[in-house]
């Protein structure tokens, strides 16, 4: 998809109420963690700009304590989107969009990789509910 298609998409949906979302809704939880990674890497870019050779002292320790504590918040973030996705997908049916038109807004191929991709979705998301995954 082109970087136009998303900058409609943001447009169109920046209209909706600024923060109807909690911060504990999935979209809440990523939206912040999202911004703690960030601020992570740019912190990343800063110190690599100072410092072209990491000493091997406590800067050097906090910084991987950080990193980690970034990488610990991945998976989680990987599930709120799952969710999101999924919720996503199911109010598009729920107003009558066909997987040919899903597909076509998540840049898939076909209706029967849109539904496929559901389908894993959910089976995924319901095993990590009852402790499969």
């Amino acid at each position: 998809m082109s970087h136009d298609v998303h900058d409609q998409a943001r447009q169109r949906l920046s209209r909706l109420a600024a923060d109807s979302a909690g911060e504990e809704a999935p979209a809440g939880r990523l939206r912040r963690d999202a911004a703690l990674i960030g601020r992570l890497l740019a912190a990343a870019a800063r110190d690599d700009a100072l410092a072209p050779v990491p000493d091997q002292g406590a800067a050097h320790a906090d910084t991987e304590a950080d990193v980690a504590a970034g990488l610990s918040l991945l998976e989680e973030m990987r599930v709120a989107l799952d969710q999101l996705e999924a919720q996503v997908v199911m109010e598009a049916r729920r107003r009558g969009l066909d997987w040919r038109q899903i597909a076509r807004h998540r840049g898939l191929n076909s209706s029967q990789a849109a539904s496929q991709r559901y389908q894993r979705l959910v089976t995924r998301l319901e095993e990590m509910r009852q402790g499969v995954r």
